[in-house]
Protein backbone atom coordinates (compact mmCIF):
# COMPACT_ATOMS: atom_id res chain seq x y z
CA UNK A 1 0.00 0.00 0.00
CA UNK A 2 2.69 2.31 1.28
CA UNK A 3 4.30 1.94 -2.61
CA UNK A 4 1.11 2.24 -4.34
CA UNK A 5 0.47 5.53 -2.32
CA UNK A 6 3.95 6.75 -3.36
CA UNK A 7 3.33 6.04 -7.09
CA UNK A 8 0.39 8.14 -6.58
CA UNK A 9 2.05 10.96 -5.55
CA UNK A 10 4.19 11.41 -8.55
CA UNK A 11 3.04 13.53 -11.30
CA UNK A 12 4.64 11.53 -14.25
CA UNK A 13 2.76 8.60 -13.35
CA UNK A 14 0.07 10.37 -14.05
CA UNK A 15 0.88 11.81 -17.12
CA UNK A 16 2.13 7.92 -18.34
CA UNK A 17 -1.67 6.73 -17.33
CA UNK A 18 -3.02 9.64 -19.36
CA UNK A 19 -1.00 8.99 -22.08
CA UNK A 20 -1.52 5.12 -22.09
CA UNK A 21 -5.20 5.86 -22.22
CA UNK A 22 -4.82 8.30 -25.08
CA UNK A 23 -2.93 5.47 -26.87
CA UNK A 24 -5.61 3.19 -25.53
CA UNK A 25 -8.52 4.71 -27.26
CA UNK A 26 -6.90 5.32 -30.74
CA UNK A 27 -6.14 1.77 -31.30
CA UNK A 28 -9.40 1.08 -29.67
CA UNK A 29 -11.39 0.31 -33.41
CA UNK A 30 -8.13 -1.78 -34.77
CA UNK A 31 -10.22 -4.65 -32.01
CA UNK A 32 -13.13 -4.50 -34.61
CA UNK A 33 -10.95 -4.32 -38.13
CA UNK A 34 -12.32 -6.76 -40.48
CA UNK A 35 -9.77 -9.43 -41.95
CA UNK A 36 -8.41 -7.64 -44.83
CA UNK A 37 -4.50 -6.96 -44.84
CA UNK A 38 -2.94 -9.79 -46.12
CA UNK A 39 0.18 -9.11 -44.46
CA UNK A 40 -2.18 -10.37 -41.03
CA UNK A 41 -3.15 -13.04 -43.24
CA UNK A 42 -0.48 -14.63 -43.55
CA UNK A 43 0.38 -14.37 -39.88
CA UNK A 44 -3.42 -15.48 -38.84
CA UNK A 45 -2.86 -18.62 -41.07
CA UNK A 46 0.41 -19.36 -40.19
CA UNK A 47 -0.37 -18.58 -36.29
CA UNK A 48 -3.39 -21.31 -36.90
CA UNK A 49 -1.02 -23.94 -38.50
CA UNK A 50 1.38 -24.09 -35.34
CA UNK A 51 -1.29 -24.08 -33.28
CA UNK A 52 -2.50 -27.00 -34.71
CA UNK A 53 1.06 -28.70 -34.70
CA UNK A 54 2.65 -27.73 -37.99
CA UNK A 55 6.08 -26.61 -38.33
CA UNK A 56 7.20 -23.13 -39.10
CA UNK A 57 9.52 -22.60 -41.90
CA UNK A 58 9.14 -26.52 -43.16
CA UNK A 59 5.22 -27.22 -43.15
CA UNK A 60 4.11 -23.20 -42.89
CA UNK A 61 5.96 -20.56 -44.34
CA UNK A 62 6.81 -16.91 -44.15
CA UNK A 63 10.54 -15.46 -44.82
CA UNK A 64 10.71 -13.32 -40.97
CA UNK A 65 12.11 -14.31 -37.59
CA UNK A 66 10.08 -16.93 -35.48
CA UNK A 67 8.57 -14.53 -32.23
CA UNK A 68 5.92 -12.79 -34.42
CA UNK A 69 4.66 -15.82 -36.15
CA UNK A 70 4.49 -17.47 -32.24
CA UNK A 71 2.66 -14.44 -31.00
CA UNK A 72 -0.12 -15.08 -33.43
CA UNK A 73 0.08 -18.86 -32.56
CA UNK A 74 -0.36 -17.75 -28.74
CA UNK A 75 -3.28 -15.82 -30.63
CA UNK A 76 -4.46 -19.09 -32.04
CA UNK A 77 -4.80 -16.45 -35.36
CA UNK A 78 -7.43 -14.76 -33.77
CA UNK A 79 -6.92 -11.25 -35.12
CA UNK A 80 -8.67 -9.42 -32.51
CA UNK A 81 -6.51 -11.24 -30.27
CA UNK A 82 -3.47 -10.10 -31.45
CA UNK A 83 -4.48 -6.91 -31.70
CA UNK A 84 -5.08 -6.59 -28.08
CA UNK A 85 -1.41 -8.00 -27.73
CA UNK A 86 0.03 -5.69 -29.81
CA UNK A 87 -1.76 -2.32 -28.15
CA UNK A 88 -0.03 -3.92 -24.75
CA UNK A 89 3.08 -3.67 -26.35
CA UNK A 90 2.47 0.07 -27.53
CA UNK A 91 1.71 0.54 -23.95
CA UNK A 92 4.53 -1.02 -22.65
CA UNK A 93 6.75 1.12 -25.19
CA UNK A 94 5.13 4.47 -24.47
CA UNK A 95 6.27 3.81 -20.96
CA UNK A 96 9.75 3.05 -22.38
CA UNK A 97 9.98 6.23 -24.20
CA UNK A 98 8.78 8.03 -21.33
CA UNK A 99 11.16 6.59 -19.11
CA UNK A 100 13.97 7.37 -21.56
CA UNK A 101 13.50 11.17 -22.26
CA UNK A 102 13.15 11.04 -18.47
CA UNK A 103 16.93 10.30 -18.01
CA UNK A 104 17.63 11.55 -21.07
CA UNK A 105 16.13 14.91 -20.07
CA UNK A 106 14.88 14.95 -16.59
CA UNK A 107 12.76 17.23 -17.96
CA UNK A 108 8.62 16.60 -17.15
CA UNK A 109 7.24 18.78 -19.80
CA UNK A 110 9.82 17.31 -22.60
CA UNK A 111 8.90 13.87 -22.01
CA UNK A 112 5.38 14.83 -21.91
CA UNK A 113 5.90 16.46 -25.99
CA UNK A 114 8.58 13.63 -27.26
CA UNK A 115 6.02 11.08 -25.58
CA UNK A 116 2.89 12.53 -27.35
CA UNK A 117 4.46 12.70 -30.37
CA UNK A 118 5.03 8.91 -30.30
CA UNK A 119 1.66 8.62 -29.07
CA UNK A 120 -0.12 9.90 -32.02
CA UNK A 121 2.04 8.67 -34.60
CA UNK A 122 1.86 4.99 -33.28
CA UNK A 123 -1.53 4.76 -32.18
CA UNK A 124 -3.24 6.01 -35.31
CA UNK A 125 -3.38 4.55 -38.59
CA UNK A 126 -0.73 6.94 -40.15
CA UNK A 127 2.31 4.47 -39.81
CA UNK A 128 0.35 1.31 -40.10
CA UNK A 129 0.53 1.46 -36.11
CA UNK A 130 -3.00 -0.28 -35.78
CA UNK A 131 -1.52 -3.31 -37.83
CA UNK A 132 -0.07 -6.27 -36.12
CA UNK A 133 3.24 -6.03 -38.20
CA UNK A 134 6.87 -7.39 -36.29
CA UNK A 135 7.86 -3.39 -36.07
CA UNK A 136 5.20 -2.76 -33.39
CA UNK A 137 6.29 -5.81 -31.38
CA UNK A 138 9.93 -4.95 -31.00
CA UNK A 139 9.52 -1.63 -29.92
CA UNK A 140 9.48 -1.63 -26.10
CA UNK A 141 12.43 -4.35 -26.28
CA UNK A 142 14.63 -1.68 -28.28
CA UNK A 143 13.71 1.38 -26.60
CA UNK A 144 14.19 -0.56 -23.19
CA UNK A 145 17.25 -1.85 -24.37
CA UNK A 146 18.24 1.89 -25.52
CA UNK A 147 17.20 2.92 -21.80
CA UNK A 148 19.93 -0.04 -20.53
CA UNK A 149 22.69 1.42 -22.48
CA UNK A 150 22.35 5.16 -21.59
CA UNK A 151 21.32 4.26 -17.72
CA UNK A 152 25.26 2.86 -17.43
CA UNK A 153 26.91 5.20 -19.23
CA UNK A 154 25.56 7.49 -16.59
CA UNK A 155 26.29 5.71 -13.72
CA UNK A 156 29.65 4.88 -15.27
CA UNK A 157 30.36 8.46 -15.42
CA UNK A 158 28.51 9.35 -11.95
CA UNK A 159 30.74 6.84 -10.08
CA UNK A 160 27.54 5.75 -8.68
CA UNK A 161 27.95 3.50 -5.35
CA UNK A 162 25.96 1.16 -6.92
CA UNK A 163 27.71 0.74 -9.88
CA UNK A 164 29.76 -2.08 -9.04
CA UNK A 165 30.95 -4.02 -12.51
CA UNK A 166 28.65 -6.65 -11.91
CA UNK A 167 25.86 -4.16 -11.72
CA UNK A 168 26.61 -2.38 -14.89
CA UNK A 169 27.75 -6.03 -16.82
CA UNK A 170 24.37 -7.31 -15.72
CA UNK A 171 22.53 -4.20 -17.34
CA UNK A 172 24.40 -4.43 -20.77
CA UNK A 173 23.83 -8.51 -20.90
CA UNK A 174 20.36 -7.66 -20.16
CA UNK A 175 20.60 -4.73 -23.03
CA UNK A 176 21.97 -7.21 -25.52
CA UNK A 177 19.31 -10.00 -24.57
CA UNK A 178 16.56 -7.38 -25.12
CA UNK A 179 17.98 -6.44 -28.79
CA UNK A 180 18.57 -10.31 -29.40
CA UNK A 181 14.79 -10.57 -28.62
CA UNK A 182 13.90 -7.71 -31.13
CA UNK A 183 16.14 -9.37 -33.64
CA UNK A 184 13.86 -12.50 -33.30
CA UNK A 185 10.94 -10.14 -34.62
CA UNK A 186 12.56 -8.75 -37.36
CA UNK A 187 16.36 -8.93 -38.46
CA UNK A 188 16.66 -4.75 -38.59
CA UNK A 189 16.90 -4.95 -34.87
CA UNK A 190 20.68 -5.62 -35.68
CA UNK A 191 20.56 -1.84 -36.73
CA UNK A 192 19.53 -0.78 -33.26
CA UNK A 193 21.96 -3.06 -31.75
CA UNK A 194 24.84 -1.11 -33.68
CA UNK A 195 23.75 2.27 -32.72
CA UNK A 196 24.33 1.40 -28.98
CA UNK A 197 26.92 -0.48 -29.35
CA UNK A 198 28.87 2.19 -30.78
CA UNK A 199 27.01 4.43 -28.22
CA UNK A 200 29.40 2.13 -25.50
CA UNK A 201 32.18 2.22 -27.82
CA UNK A 202 32.29 6.15 -28.63
CA UNK A 203 32.04 6.98 -25.24
CA UNK A 204 35.08 4.93 -24.06
CA UNK A 205 36.98 6.45 -26.38
CA UNK A 206 39.91 8.70 -25.21
CA UNK A 207 39.45 12.58 -25.96
CA UNK A 208 42.02 12.56 -28.06
CA UNK A 209 41.95 10.23 -30.94
CA UNK A 210 43.36 10.68 -34.58
CA UNK A 211 43.54 8.28 -37.34
CA UNK A 212 47.71 8.21 -36.33
CA UNK A 213 46.99 6.95 -33.01
CA UNK A 214 44.41 4.48 -34.07
CA UNK A 215 47.37 2.88 -36.50
CA UNK A 216 49.82 3.24 -34.11
CA UNK A 217 47.81 1.15 -31.90
CA UNK A 218 47.82 -1.95 -34.33
CA UNK A 219 50.97 -2.17 -34.98
CA UNK A 220 53.09 -5.13 -33.89
CA UNK A 221 54.56 -3.71 -30.88
CA UNK A 222 51.47 -1.73 -29.73
CA UNK A 223 48.87 -5.03 -31.10
CA UNK A 224 49.52 -6.93 -27.30
CA UNK A 225 49.08 -3.82 -25.17
CA UNK A 226 45.55 -3.26 -27.97
CA UNK A 227 44.21 -6.72 -27.38
CA UNK A 228 45.13 -6.86 -23.69
CA UNK A 229 42.49 -4.54 -23.03
CA UNK A 230 39.58 -6.66 -24.08
CA UNK A 231 40.34 -8.45 -20.97
CA UNK A 232 39.67 -5.35 -18.32
CA UNK A 233 36.90 -5.67 -16.17
CA UNK A 234 35.79 -2.24 -17.97
CA UNK A 235 35.90 -3.34 -21.39
CA UNK A 236 34.36 -6.74 -20.76
CA UNK A 237 30.73 -5.25 -21.60
CA UNK A 238 31.59 -5.18 -24.84
CA UNK A 239 31.45 -9.06 -24.34
CA UNK A 240 28.36 -9.11 -22.41
CA UNK A 241 26.12 -6.99 -24.78
CA UNK A 242 27.35 -9.25 -27.90
CA UNK A 243 26.58 -12.55 -26.10
CA UNK A 244 23.16 -11.34 -24.62
CA UNK A 245 22.39 -10.08 -28.21
CA UNK A 246 23.41 -13.69 -29.67
CA UNK A 247 21.46 -15.54 -27.14
CA UNK A 248 18.64 -15.78 -28.25
CA UNK A 249 19.18 -16.58 -31.38
CA UNK A 250 21.71 -19.52 -30.68
CA UNK A 251 18.85 -21.10 -28.80
CA UNK A 252 16.65 -20.62 -31.74
CA UNK A 253 19.08 -22.36 -34.28
CA UNK A 254 19.14 -25.31 -31.50
CA UNK A 255 15.54 -25.49 -31.76
CA UNK A 256 15.13 -25.57 -35.15
CA UNK A 257 17.85 -27.71 -35.56
CA UNK A 258 16.54 -30.38 -32.54
CA UNK A 259 13.22 -30.11 -35.32
CA UNK A 260 15.27 -31.18 -38.53
CA UNK A 261 14.56 -27.58 -39.90
CA UNK A 262 17.67 -25.75 -39.49
CA UNK A 263 18.02 -25.16 -43.05
CA UNK A 264 14.63 -24.24 -43.48
CA UNK A 265 14.70 -21.56 -41.30
CA UNK A 266 18.12 -20.31 -42.29
CA UNK A 267 17.01 -20.34 -46.16
CA UNK A 268 13.89 -18.51 -45.19
CA UNK A 269 14.38 -15.60 -42.93
CA UNK A 270 17.94 -14.86 -44.14
CA UNK A 271 19.41 -16.68 -47.46
CA UNK A 272 15.70 -16.25 -49.05
CA UNK A 273 15.82 -12.54 -48.03
CA UNK A 274 18.87 -11.34 -50.09
CA UNK A 275 16.71 -10.89 -53.35
CA UNK A 276 13.70 -9.38 -50.86
CA UNK A 277 16.14 -6.57 -49.97
CA UNK A 278 18.31 -6.06 -53.51
CA UNK A 279 13.97 -5.35 -54.82
CA UNK A 280 14.66 -1.87 -55.66
CA UNK A 281 18.22 -1.25 -54.08
CA UNK A 282 19.76 -2.03 -58.06
CA UNK A 283 21.88 1.27 -59.09
CA UNK A 284 24.00 1.41 -62.19
CA UNK A 285 23.40 -1.88 -63.41
CA UNK A 286 24.48 -3.52 -59.69
CA UNK A 287 21.77 -5.54 -58.00
CA UNK A 288 22.36 -3.73 -54.77
CA UNK A 289 23.99 -0.32 -55.73
CA UNK A 290 21.92 1.50 -53.78
CA UNK A 291 22.09 0.01 -50.74
CA UNK A 292 26.36 0.09 -51.16
CA UNK A 293 25.39 3.85 -51.54
CA UNK A 294 23.38 4.22 -48.32
CA UNK A 295 26.28 2.32 -46.51
CA UNK A 296 28.32 4.58 -47.78
CA UNK A 297 26.22 7.68 -46.43
CA UNK A 298 25.65 5.99 -43.25
CA UNK A 299 29.73 5.55 -42.50
CA UNK A 300 30.30 9.38 -43.23
CA UNK A 301 27.18 9.89 -40.94
CA UNK A 302 29.27 8.44 -38.08
CA UNK A 303 32.34 9.25 -38.95
CA UNK A 304 31.22 13.14 -38.58
CA UNK A 305 29.84 12.28 -35.14
CA UNK A 306 32.71 10.74 -33.87
CA UNK A 307 35.37 13.55 -35.27
CA UNK A 308 32.88 16.11 -33.80
CA UNK A 309 31.85 13.98 -30.93
CA UNK A 310 33.33 16.06 -28.48
CA UNK A 311 30.95 19.08 -29.28
CA UNK A 312 28.06 16.38 -28.61
CA UNK A 313 25.99 16.59 -25.03
CA UNK A 314 25.27 12.72 -24.04
CA UNK A 315 22.05 12.74 -24.93
CA UNK A 316 22.57 14.09 -28.48
CA UNK A 317 24.94 11.62 -29.03
CA UNK A 318 22.98 8.46 -27.87
CA UNK A 319 19.95 10.52 -30.23
CA UNK A 320 22.01 11.06 -33.35
CA UNK A 321 23.45 7.67 -33.47
CA UNK A 322 20.48 6.27 -33.12
CA UNK A 323 18.85 8.59 -35.40
CA UNK A 324 21.46 7.52 -38.34
CA UNK A 325 21.17 3.69 -37.98
CA UNK A 326 16.64 3.79 -37.21
CA UNK A 327 17.12 5.72 -41.46
CA UNK A 328 19.44 3.08 -42.35
CA UNK A 329 16.88 0.60 -41.18
CA UNK A 330 13.89 2.03 -42.70
CA UNK A 331 15.17 2.65 -45.94
CA UNK A 332 17.59 -0.89 -45.89
CA UNK A 333 14.76 -2.22 -48.39
CA UNK A 334 13.73 -0.20 -50.98
CA UNK A 335 9.72 -0.96 -50.86
CA UNK A 336 7.32 1.34 -49.91
CA UNK A 337 5.70 -0.02 -46.81
CA UNK A 338 4.41 2.66 -44.42
CA UNK A 339 5.05 0.57 -41.68
CA UNK A 340 8.86 0.30 -41.86
CA UNK A 341 8.55 3.57 -40.45
CA UNK A 342 8.19 2.20 -37.17
CA UNK A 343 11.49 1.41 -36.52
CA UNK A 344 12.38 5.26 -36.46
CA UNK A 345 9.79 6.36 -34.46
CA UNK A 346 11.58 6.17 -31.27
CA UNK A 347 14.77 8.42 -31.90
CA UNK A 348 12.30 10.50 -34.05
CA UNK A 349 10.25 11.92 -31.04
CA UNK A 350 13.63 12.56 -29.13
CA UNK A 351 15.24 15.06 -31.70
CA UNK A 352 11.62 17.13 -29.97
CA UNK A 353 13.58 16.78 -26.58
CA UNK A 354 17.06 17.98 -28.23
CA UNK A 355 15.34 21.49 -29.64
CA UNK A 356 14.27 22.42 -25.83
CA UNK A 357 17.02 21.23 -23.79
CA UNK A 358 20.27 21.51 -26.23
CA UNK A 359 22.51 24.62 -24.03
CA UNK A 360 23.38 25.71 -27.51
CA UNK A 361 20.91 27.00 -29.62
CA UNK A 362 23.13 25.62 -32.69
CA UNK A 363 22.57 22.37 -31.54
CA UNK A 364 19.29 23.25 -31.23
CA UNK A 365 18.88 24.67 -34.63
CA UNK A 366 20.32 21.02 -36.13
CA UNK A 367 17.67 18.82 -34.42
CA UNK A 368 14.74 21.14 -35.97
CA UNK A 369 16.52 20.97 -39.11
CA UNK A 370 17.01 17.19 -38.58
CA UNK A 371 13.19 16.14 -37.65
CA UNK A 372 12.54 18.78 -40.81
CA UNK A 373 14.65 16.38 -43.25
CA UNK A 374 13.23 12.87 -41.86
CA UNK A 375 9.81 14.51 -42.58
CA UNK A 376 10.94 15.11 -46.21
CA UNK A 377 12.86 12.10 -46.90
CA UNK A 378 10.76 9.86 -45.57
CA UNK A 379 7.54 11.14 -47.80
CA UNK A 380 9.58 10.92 -50.82
CA UNK A 381 9.38 6.71 -50.16
CA UNK A 382 6.62 6.34 -48.16
CA UNK A 383 3.08 7.78 -48.61
CA UNK A 384 1.27 9.16 -45.28
CA UNK A 385 -2.61 9.27 -45.87
CA UNK A 386 -3.54 12.45 -43.46
CA UNK A 387 -6.82 12.20 -44.21
CA UNK A 388 -7.97 8.06 -44.53
CA UNK A 389 -6.09 8.25 -41.17
CA UNK A 390 -8.67 10.65 -39.83
CA UNK A 391 -11.31 9.18 -41.89
CA UNK A 392 -10.48 5.98 -40.33
CA UNK A 393 -11.72 7.12 -37.04
CA UNK A 394 -15.17 8.53 -38.31
CA UNK A 395 -15.81 4.72 -40.12
CA UNK A 396 -15.27 3.26 -37.02
CA UNK A 397 -17.81 5.73 -35.35
CA UNK A 398 -20.42 5.62 -38.06
CA UNK A 399 -20.03 1.38 -38.18
CA UNK A 400 -20.67 1.33 -33.94
CA UNK A 401 -23.58 3.69 -34.23
CA UNK A 402 -24.88 1.65 -36.93
CA UNK A 403 -25.23 4.35 -39.29
CA UNK A 404 -23.06 2.43 -41.97
CA UNK A 405 -23.58 -1.09 -43.35
CA UNK A 406 -21.14 -4.22 -42.79
CA UNK A 407 -20.09 -4.11 -46.03
CA UNK A 408 -19.70 -0.18 -46.53
CA UNK A 409 -17.39 -0.75 -43.16
CA UNK A 410 -15.30 -3.45 -44.28
CA UNK A 411 -14.87 -1.69 -48.08
CA UNK A 412 -13.46 1.39 -46.22
CA UNK A 413 -10.20 -0.86 -45.96
CA UNK A 414 -10.50 -2.83 -49.03
CA UNK A 415 -12.81 -2.94 -51.89
CA UNK A 416 -11.90 -6.56 -51.80
CA UNK A 417 -12.79 -7.25 -48.16
CA UNK A 418 -16.90 -7.70 -48.82
CA UNK A 419 -15.44 -10.45 -50.99
CA UNK A 420 -13.24 -12.28 -48.82
CA UNK A 421 -16.12 -12.58 -46.08
CA UNK A 422 -18.69 -13.88 -48.73
CA UNK A 423 -16.27 -16.70 -49.58
CA UNK A 424 -15.12 -17.53 -46.27
CA UNK A 425 -19.17 -17.90 -45.46
CA UNK A 426 -19.57 -20.10 -48.39
CA UNK A 427 -16.41 -22.33 -47.13
CA UNK A 428 -18.47 -22.62 -43.45
CA UNK A 429 -21.49 -23.39 -45.23
CA UNK A 430 -20.26 -25.84 -47.48
CA UNK A 431 -17.62 -27.84 -45.79
CA UNK A 432 -17.26 -29.87 -42.56
CA UNK A 433 -13.99 -28.96 -40.19
CA UNK A 434 -12.17 -32.12 -42.10
CA UNK A 435 -12.52 -31.11 -45.27
CA UNK A 436 -9.88 -28.68 -47.01
CA UNK A 437 -9.32 -25.86 -49.58
CA UNK A 438 -6.86 -24.31 -51.59
CA UNK A 439 -7.55 -20.55 -52.42
CA UNK A 440 -5.29 -19.35 -55.67
CA UNK A 441 -4.52 -15.96 -54.80
CA UNK A 442 -3.52 -12.84 -52.25
CA UNK A 443 -6.58 -13.07 -49.74
CA UNK A 444 -4.73 -15.95 -46.92
CA UNK A 445 -7.45 -13.97 -44.17
CA UNK A 446 -9.71 -16.26 -46.05
CA UNK A 447 -7.79 -19.50 -44.55
CA UNK A 448 -8.22 -17.37 -40.97
CA UNK A 449 -11.82 -16.09 -41.38
CA UNK A 450 -12.98 -20.18 -42.66
CA UNK A 451 -10.24 -21.42 -39.97
CA UNK A 452 -8.85 -24.13 -42.69
CA UNK A 453 -5.37 -24.30 -43.12
CA UNK A 454 -3.42 -24.50 -47.34
CA UNK A 455 -2.69 -28.08 -48.41
CA UNK A 456 0.99 -27.12 -48.61
CA UNK A 457 3.54 -24.73 -47.10
CA UNK A 458 2.47 -21.85 -48.73
CA UNK A 459 -0.59 -19.44 -48.01
CA UNK A 460 -0.56 -17.11 -51.02
CA UNK A 461 -0.01 -17.40 -54.87
CA UNK A 462 2.68 -14.70 -55.00
CA UNK A 463 4.74 -16.89 -52.20
CA UNK A 464 4.35 -20.49 -54.56
CA UNK A 465 5.52 -17.97 -57.42
CA UNK A 466 8.65 -16.49 -55.50
CA UNK A 467 9.79 -19.73 -54.46
CA UNK A 468 8.71 -21.94 -57.66
CA UNK A 469 7.07 -23.84 -56.07
CA UNK A 470 3.73 -24.93 -58.59
CA UNK A 471 5.01 -28.15 -58.61
CA UNK A 472 5.38 -28.55 -54.79
CA UNK A 473 2.24 -27.43 -54.22
CA UNK A 474 0.19 -29.70 -57.40
CA UNK A 475 1.55 -32.53 -54.82
CA UNK A 476 0.45 -30.80 -52.08
CA UNK A 477 -2.94 -30.40 -53.87
CA UNK A 478 -3.11 -34.60 -55.09
CA UNK A 479 -2.53 -35.31 -51.87
CA UNK A 480 -5.09 -33.20 -49.69
CA UNK A 481 -7.24 -33.32 -52.21
CA UNK A 482 -9.38 -30.24 -51.19
CA UNK A 483 -13.04 -30.00 -51.52
CA UNK A 484 -13.23 -26.72 -53.01
CA UNK A 485 -10.30 -25.16 -55.02
CA UNK A 486 -11.15 -21.04 -55.38
CA UNK A 487 -9.71 -18.91 -57.73
CA UNK A 488 -9.59 -15.16 -57.09
CA UNK A 489 -10.02 -12.53 -59.88
CA UNK A 490 -7.34 -10.82 -59.11
CA UNK A 491 -4.50 -13.29 -59.42
CA UNK A 492 -3.09 -14.99 -62.51
CA UNK A 493 -4.71 -18.09 -64.38
CA UNK A 494 -4.70 -20.83 -62.48
CA UNK A 495 -0.88 -22.92 -63.39
CA UNK A 496 -2.41 -26.57 -61.94
CA UNK A 497 -3.05 -29.65 -63.43
CA UNK A 498 -7.14 -30.20 -61.90
CA UNK A 499 -9.02 -32.78 -64.24
CA UNK A 500 -11.44 -33.90 -61.14
CA UNK A 501 -11.89 -30.33 -60.40
CA UNK A 502 -15.83 -28.59 -61.96
CA UNK A 503 -16.70 -25.09 -61.59
CA UNK A 504 -19.52 -24.93 -59.85
CA UNK A 505 -19.96 -21.83 -58.11
CA UNK A 506 -18.88 -17.74 -59.04
CA UNK A 507 -19.09 -15.65 -56.31
CA UNK A 508 -18.36 -11.93 -57.20
CA UNK A 509 -14.56 -11.96 -57.80
CA UNK A 510 -13.92 -15.26 -57.20
CA UNK A 511 -14.61 -18.69 -59.12
CA UNK A 512 -15.00 -21.98 -56.99
CA UNK A 513 -14.50 -25.29 -58.29
CA UNK A 514 -15.38 -28.48 -56.70
CA UNK A 515 -14.07 -31.96 -56.82
CA UNK A 516 -16.12 -34.13 -58.87
CA UNK A 517 -15.10 -37.35 -57.00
Amino acid sequence: MRFLACIEKKKFTWVLIVLCVAFFFLRLPSLIEPYWYGDEGVYEVIGQAMDQGRLLYQDIWDNKPPLLYTIYAIAQGDQQVVETISAFFGILAIIGIFILTQNLFNKTRISILSSLVFVLLLGTPLLEGNIANAEVFMLPFTIFAGLLIYQHTTQTQNNSKQSSIFNLQSLIFIAGLLLGIAFLFKIVAIFDFAAFFLFLLINRLPEKLSWKSFKKAFTKKHLPNALSVWKQPQTRIYQYIIVGFFLPFILTVIYFFLNHSLVDFLQAVFLGNVDYVAWGNSLFGLSNGLLLLKIVILVIGLSVIIWKRKQFSKPALFIWLWILFSIFSAFFSERPYTHYVIVLLPSFCLLFGLIFTEKNIRSRLIAAVGIIAILVITSFQFQFNVPKSIAYYHNAIQFVKGSESVETYQSFFDTKTPRDYMVATFINDHTSPSENVFIWGDSPQIYALSHKLPPGKYTVAYHISQNNAVNQTQIAINRAKPKYIIALSEAQPLPFDLPLYIMRYNISGATIYERSF
